[in-house]
């Protein structure tokens, strides 16, 4: 009973799980890593979900209706009362909205932007994320400060998430579809006017003029190319057209290489981290996490506000796997020589100041360069369908990571788990250091330049090389009918 009352310090499902262990059953480990987990199995279920949706119905809709999919799933979570089922259900419910948002925000994101600022308006994506998770932390160690270990408590803390749900649910009624969304659609009257509303600008701006023809034409480009195709289709495309097999491939790899250098395992369990590293009592663990999370929130927005459009993808994805490495090479060491002895303090010092380090680098890489790359590498045609595959993949990975964990712990006694984690970032080290070209300031329609030759050399493709400047300019009579239509009838193709 002391190990789950440590334990309800970190998540408030341990209310439940009190109830659950109480009665026998399924052995207390596995609870825990079933509750915490199934909520991103149902992530990767709505991510693949999503794919389907955003083109039925639009980008809008889908999030509105994936913000009401986690609200309800979360209403399940606080009134299951104790009944072991029903919480797995809710946590899976709850976990189709998120996974849904995941594909959906960042590709709307990426569409409404310019290409000179789109790294930070999809990185703010994640800035808000890690805002929300960091105050998740110290509501945590509030609830656990001033309230008694209650049913009142847990549901207390499992409705806060309502109230960000709430305002992203209700925001949306601010913004406008994408246009790109709308030409697809054959609504090119209010695609205009939603570029010139998101822009800023009169719909007879010629820079509106220029951005929408350059939209329309590729739309148009794209409907002639996905006319009566299956995704099944597209996917098959995505492995027999070389330039966007690389692309595919590239993502993926990307994905799973996230995934196991052990990021998300880390921010689910870095309470039971920090005490490993010799942080003591459960408020502390709790504040040692709440400024974990503040860490990773400000070199995310570091990242996402400058890094990102300045230094570029490939450097930010690279320095923050060195930085990943050099962390669980320490830990692997520390946790295997006898972590948290009384008279090796320095060394335990270093292994918290250690996890920190590893926030820094999972901030500035791995945490957020996928959302983006994703969303910018691929041309329009299969975009969606490579992207949400992606995020699927991503969700899947993440469960089993999640999952896997606390197994992990204590089958290889810790530090084998932080040995495993070094061994995944420098294999990535090598991978993306080969494969990842630089996407800055690349346009999207000119993506596939960075993609052609031998993969062994993508490494030296400079976004210089594939002509940025030509890339709006995708046929002179095309920009001119465009123009002539909107300025003399206000009505568009």
């Amino acid at each position: 009973m002391r190990w789950i009352t440590s334990r309800w310090s970190t998540n408030p499902y341990y209310a439940l799980v009190i109830v659950v262990i109480a009665c026998g059953g399924i052995p207390k480990a596995n609870r825990k890593a079933n509750i915490t987990s199934f909520n991103v199995l149902g992530a990767a279920l709505g991510a693949l979900i999503a794919l389907d949706l955003n083109d039925r119905l639009g980008r809008l809709v889908v999030w509105r209706l994936a913000c009401l999919v986690w609200a309800t799933g979360t209403l399940i979570q606080i009134f299951a009362s104790g009944i072991y089922g029903l919480l797995l259900f809710s946590r899976i419910w709850g976990g189709l909205g998120a996974g849904a948002l995941t594909v959906t925000a960042p590709l709307y994101l990426s569409e409404i932007a310019p290409t000179k600022t789109r790294g930070l308006v999809v990185g703010i994506y994640m800035v808000i994320l890690l805002a929300v998770l960091a105050m998740g932390f110290f509501i945590n160690y509030g609830a656990r400060v001033h309230m008694s270990i209650t049913r009142t408590q847990y549901r207390l803390v499992q409705a806060v998430p309502l109230i960000p749900v709430g305002i992203a649910y209700g925001l949306s009624y601010l913004c406008p579809e994408t246009p790109r969304y709308l030409v697809s659609k054959q609504h090119h009257q209010k695609a205009v006017e939603a570029l010139a509303r998101l822009r800023g600008r009169a719909i007879d701006d010629p820079e509106i003029i220029k951005e929408f023809a350059t939209i329309s034409a590729r739309e148009r480009e794209r409907a002639i190319d996905l006319a009566s195709v299956s995704h099944w289709t597209i996917f098959k495309e995505t492995q027999t057209n070389p330039n966007y097999r690389q692309r595919f491939w590239l993502l993926i790899a990307m994905q799973t290489i996230a995934q196991w250098t052990g990021g998300n395992g880390i921010t689910y369990y870095v309470t039971t981290i920090f005490q490993y590293a010799g942080v003591t009592g459960d408020a502390s663990s709790l504040v040692s996490s709440g400024a974990y999370g503040i860490v990773k929130l400000i070199f995310t927005m570091a990242f996402t506000w400058g890094l990102i459009d300045i230094l570029g993808r490939r450097r930010c994805t690279l320095a923050g796997l060195s930085l990943q490495l050099g962390a669980h090479i320490y830990m692997a060491i520390y946790m295997g020589l006898g972590p948290g002895s009384a008279d090796n303090r320095n060394a335990s010092n270093a292994a918290i100041a250690s996890v920190f380090v590893y926030a820094v680098g999972w901030s500035i890489g791995l945490c957020t360069v996928p959302y983006l790359y994703g969303t910018e590498i691929f041309p329009t045609r299969i975009r969606n369908l490579s992207y949400a595959i992606s995020m699927g993949l991503h969700w899947f990975f993440q469960f089993a990571v999640v999952r896997v964990t606390p197994n992990m712990f204590v089958s290889l006694d810790v530090w084998g788990a932080y040995l495993f984690w070094a061994l995944i970032c420098f294999s990535g080290l090598i991978i993306l250091g080969i494969c990842m070209p630089e996407t800055k300031g690349v346009p999207i329609e000119r993506m596939g330049d960075l993609f052609d030759g031998p993969w062994y050399l993508r490494w030296r493709a400079k976004p210089k090389e594939c002509d940025v400047a030509s890339s709006i300019d995708i046929t002179q009579d095309v920009e001119l009918k465009d123009a002539r239509v909107l300025k003399s009838s206000g009505s568009v193709l």
